[in-house]
């Protein structure tokens, strides 16, 4: 006997509810964006998406991890890490800053896969497409979370922004040829072998 097709559909289970993605997107989420070459960041649960960065940029960023590298973590007082490293401030907020420092005290949120808390100091270096998010998003985060030092570089105007979290905010230190962190004595950085 031969069987209706509309009665044997009406034997089929009914089609879940769509799934809704969660109101502000979290690092299940982040590891699924693409190994496109891009820098994928959450800030506030929003994703943003950057091209990779300059030549010259990259050349900034690698002299400025030279000296801090061997300030910091050839004398055993933390470590230093560059881009790309993840690093997850909080639920919805996971970040790629050019450099990253970790002082020894504080290395359990290291993970083998990214950085789960709050760093001593990030960097970020400015370029045509992050320079605004770099100065302001992300500093308006770093000053939420309580990143205690935070550089803005702009490797076009030669310039370095040194912000010290003072009382929950940043206070900008004065300009100068030689950026001691604030964060740990005895260490500074030569503008001059920067540019």
């Amino acid at each position: 006997m031969a069987t209706d097709a509309r009665s044997a559909d009406s034997q089929v289970a009914p089609l879940a509810s769509p799934v809704h993605p969660p109101a502000k997107l979290g690092y299940r989420e982040y590891c699924c964006f693409p190994d496109d070459g891009r820098r994928h960041e959450i800030i506030d649960g929003d994703h943003y998406v950057n091209p990779a960065p300059s030549t010259y940029h990259q050349t900034v960023s690698r002299r400025l991890q030279h000296q801090l590298y061997t300030q910091i973590e050839l004398t055993g007082r933390g470590v230093v890490y560059n881009a790309p490293v993840d690093v997850q401030l909080t639920d919805h907020d996971i970040v790629q800053p050019d450099l990253v420092v970790v002082l020894t005290s504080r290395m359990q949120m290291i993970t083998p896969t990214k950085i789960k808390g709050v760093p001593d100091l990030l960097v970020e270096i400015l370029s045509p497409s992050t320079a605004s998010n770099d100065a302001t998003l992300k500093k308006q985060l770093y000053e939420r979370v309580g990143v205690a030092e935070y550089w803005i570089v702009d490797p076009d105007n030669h310039t370095l922004e040194q912000l010290v979290l003072t009382d929950g905010r940043y206070a900008r230190r004065p300009d100068a040829g030689s950026i001691p962190l604030s964060i740990l004595e005895g260490v500074a950085v030569r503008l001059a072998d920067v540019w």
